[in-house]
């Protein structure tokens, strides 16, 4: 986008409309957020310290929205009222520190947009499940023929959608990120699937500093609002001991029954949120199989028995979704051989979760940008599942020395191709071929999405 023009059309009184929104951050949310701000009448300014791609430039010209792109031009955003920070960029960098040393706000796109709908917010968070949990929620409400709209860390700008829909309800997927940058918003409904060591290069490498991040999904949150939660998960518990919710609380459990909420007993899950006209359903009617998607499916159905949905339309959806990309998705099947691509498995656990799931001798394709991994919780599944490690990575010496002893095998690859190539000789009739990186992907890839596009693509050239 030509911004020669910057200068002057930011000239004009910082409190033109109702005041100066600067943005830090042109992706989706960031563009969702100028768009909103704009219809509100702000004056916006869009500061990207990376190349904004051309599909959100085109967006912010037609919107007509001053951008600039690889700088922070510092007397255009310390003039701002207010700022809508991107939630991956960390408060440690020295603009964000500039604007907090001058008390200017900086908030999350998410607390932005709520200000300006009063459609109820169905909100998860958690380290591992809550894309899954989200989509299905959102098919689960939608299939009911309730108006709603999906956002969040997953599909198009809340603030976008609040700019141009008119939905009644929202399923937002909430990240911790998101979430330290939301101060006055309240969910009407908070979903907490689990927390688990993640993102702890953010969080000072210390778990209670992302669990209190997490926890942040109940603030606000009074009697009248609704709190979900997961009994079985031990950093939940200690986390809510600390921050105790004011909200009407549902647990759900595989392990033991509660009096309201869901649990398994005999293969059969139970969902209760009032004495009278609980769903009942087997777990092999579900579309999604594990103990982590049974976790996950518990959560959508309290979410569906609080709206008050039908429990044959809750069945019915929950019996028929089907899961998102690069999250356990079935690739191909090649000489005997499943191919299985959970590019979207960033950290430990979610590995854990993918391996817990199968049922076959695994080759495992891992590696990345290790976000200070302890891949301890993996050992045991590794000794009895997997057969041999590619390592899919720049720097894999932190898998090798957490796995040498485990497995027989362990190779570098530094292509998805070669990644694909060498895992499919290792693998035998039978066996199963994953990829479930346990970490990020920036170091050979632009992100998770990407890494698990180029394994299909090289998966399909086998």
């Amino acid at each position: 986008m030509n911004t020669n023009n910057i200068t002057s059309s930011n000239t004009k009184s910082a409190m033109t409309g109702q005041g100066r929104v600067v943005i830090l951050g042109a992706g989706e949310s960031g563009v969702g957020a100028a768009k909103l701000a704009q219809a509100k009448g702000f004056d916006v300014f869009v500061s990207d310290f990376g190349i904004i791609s051309d599909k959100y430039k085109a967006a912010l010209e037609k919107l007509g929205v001053p951008c600039e792109s690889e700088k922070h031009t510092e007397e255009l955003i310390l003039n701002a009222t207010e700022v809508i920070k991107s939630p991956g960029i960390p408060p440690t960098v020295p603009i964000v520190k500039k604007l907090v040393a001058r008390g200017i706000p900086v908030i999350s796109e998410i607390e932005f947009a709520k200000r300006y709908t009063n459609a109820k917010t169905i909100c998860i968070t958690g380290s591992n499940g809550k894309s899954t949990t989200s989509l299905l929620t959102y098919h689960i409400l939608k299939n009911a023929g309730l108006n709603v709209g999906l956002a969040g860390n997953i599909g198009q700008s809340f603030a976008a959608q609040v700019a141009t829909e008119d939905y009644e309800y929202y399923v937002l997927e909430i990240s911790s990120f998101m979430l330290d940058d939301m101060f006055r918003f309240k969910a009407d409904i908070a979903v907490l699937l689990n927390i688990t060591p993640d993102h702890l290069d953010r969080y000072d490498y210390k778990l209670e500093n992302y669990a209190a991040s997490k926890m942040r999904i109940i603030q606000n949150q009074t009697a009248d609002d609704v709190f979900i939660y997961c009994a079985d998960d031990e950093e939940s518990l200690k986390a809510m001991a600390i921050t105790r919710p004011l909200a009407r609380t549902y647990p759900f459990s595989i392990v033991k029954p509660v009096e309201r909420g869901a649990y398994l007993e005999d293969n059969t899950l139970h969902i209760l949120t009032e004495p009278n006209n609980p769903l009942t359903m087997s777990i092999s009617d579900l579309a999604l199989q594990g103990k982590h998607n049974i976790y996950n499916s518990m959560a959508s159905g309290i979410v569906s028995k609080v709206l008050e949905l039908r429990n044959e339309s809750i069945r019915e959806s929950m019996g028929n979704f089907k899961n998102i990309e690069h999250r356990l998705e079935h690739v191909a099947k090649i000489s005997g051989i499943d191919f299985i691509n959970d590019s979207k498995a960033t950290n430990v656990n979610s590995t854990w979760y993918a391996l817990e799931s199968m049922t076959s001798d695994v080759v495992l394709i891992m590696g990345g940008v290790d976000k200070g991994n302890d891949y301890n919780m993996l050992k045991d599944l590794v000794k009895t599942k997997v057969k041999a490690i590619v390592c899919l990575g720049k720097d894999n010496k932190r898998i090798h020395d957490a796995f040498e002893d485990d497995v027989d095998i362990i190779v570098n690859t530094f292509s998805a191709e070669e990644a694909a190539q060498i895992a499919f000789h290792l693998a035998k009739r039978g066996d199963a071929v994953l990829l479930s990186p346990a970490c990020a992907s920036f170091d050979l890839f632009k992100n998770y999405e990407d890494r698990g596009n180029q394994f299909k693509a090289a998966v399909r050239e086998l």
